[in-house]
């Protein structure tokens, strides 16, 4: 797959790329918004559109349940049937052996699962059959269908074997799509949790596969910060140069930033409108609780400077007395999703104009606060290559 990905500019560790996919070329770092069943909560498909976002997920695991992927097969694939014009990535369903792992038993053949929305149901997802899946559902990146295991409360041996599993499983999903002729990207995905051992082995064994690029998977899960980035870190260092990194399942801003200037391309998560549901909203102060009493009797902006639907057109009081309501789980979604797509524009920007230090140190002064609350794991990331003098 040629011209596929293309650096344009680096500083340091971070880069500003192109990714040159089907529905359009995506700029690097890129936040992906979750639409785990077709859809992101809250949001249609336009509004979607409307912020910009030209890459976004969906789930093979949930899609093969409801509707089914053949469903999704007769309207030519995904985008038509939930009517977006942009790119699609679609997780293998590995993610479910961890959230689902009481519905879940995994073999060398694949894990076997119990619907959990119908228990009459089950689904054996191969490495075979996820790449079926995902064929049908006709997404524009796949991912390879890895052994995931959570980080933390898992024994050595077990997230060895995941890791070795994973390697493993990488040709049965490559023959896969070549046996489908598909002309969809695919992503090998490197597991061996905090082990660098593992890490290092999953890396070489993968690096040369048939693949567009690589997700870091595994972390995320409550592993402990400093263990987090350094991880991200040796990833970065020893992955191919000329293929894109994805980090799966971070979304947090100040992680966005962090493992932007380690050398992530993509990432994505399910936090900016899950944590709106929950009346959570981000600013460049740090994160607003819009249900709490403080904001009733508040009435500017969720951010002054924002330009989402929810900042230009109703102030924190409005926000607090619908704060029950459907429509303010939609509308503080968009405003995090603004708020990310932002974000990202300007991390770009500031690779672009040289300019990172500046923008990390600005960014971080104002979201802990005058910079007094600022984790130790990031000044000592962002300090290993010079990036934050505070």
């Amino acid at each position: 797959m040629q011209n596929f990905f293309k650096v344009q500019k680096s500083y340091k560790k971070a880069r500003l790329s192109t990714l040159n996919l089907r529905h359009g070329e995506v700029q690097t770092p890129v936040f992906m918004p979750v639409g785990t069943k077709g859809t992101i909560k809250g949001l249609t498909s336009q509004e979607i559109e409307n912020l910009d976002y030209k890459l976004i997920l969906a789930n093979t695991y949930h899609l093969a349940f409801q509707p089914g992927a053949s469903q999704i097969e007769k309207y030519k694939g995904i985008h038509n049937f939930m009517n977006y014009s942009f790119n699609i990535l679609t997780d293998s369903g590995g993610y479910q052996m961890v959230s689902l792992e009481k519905l879940c038993q995994i073999t060398e053949q694949g894990a076997n699962f119990q619907s959990h929305t119908l228990p009459s149901e089950t689904i054996i997802l191969t490495p075979e059959k996820s790449i079926y899946i995902q064929n049908q559902i006709n997404s524009d990146i796949m991912m390879v269908l890895d052994d995931v295991v959570s980080p933390v409360n898992t024994t050595e041996d077990r997230i060895k074997e995941a890791c070795e599993r994973t390697i493993r499983w990488v040709d049965r999903n490559i023959q896969e799509k070549k046996l489908r002729n598909s002309n969809q990207a695919m992503y090998a995905i490197i597991q061996g949790g905090i082990d660098k051992n593992l890490r290092l082995q999953c890396i070489q064994q993968l690096k040369d596969k048939d693949v567009q690029g690589f997700a870091i998977g595994g972390l995320s899960g409550g592993e402990n910060k400093e263990k987090f980035w350094e991880t991200v870190d040796f990833c970065t260092d020893h992955l191919p140069k000329d293929k894109p990194v994805y980090l799966m399942g971070v979304g947090y801003p100040e992680d966005l930033i962090v493992c932007a200037a380690l050398g992530v391309d993509q990432f994505d998560c399910v936090f900016p409108t899950r944590t709106a549901r929950y009346g959570m909203a981000f600013s460049r102060f740090g994160p607003l609780k819009i249900k709490n009493k403080e904001f009733k009797y508040d009435f500017r902006p969720i951010d002054q400077n924002c330009l989402c639907q929810a900042c230009q057109q109703y102030t924190r009081a409005y926000l607090n007395q619908i704060s029950k309501q459907e429509v303010f789980c939609s509308l503080l979604s968009q405003h995090n999703l603004f708020f990310l797509q932002k974000l990202m524009n300007q991390i770009r920007k500031a690779i672009d104009e040289q300019k990172l230090e500046e923008f990390m140190q600005l960014f971080l002064i104002n979201y802990f606060q005058n910079g007094q609350k600022i984790p130790n794991w990031i000044k000592n990331a962002l300090g290993k290559y010079k990036l934050i003098n505070l």
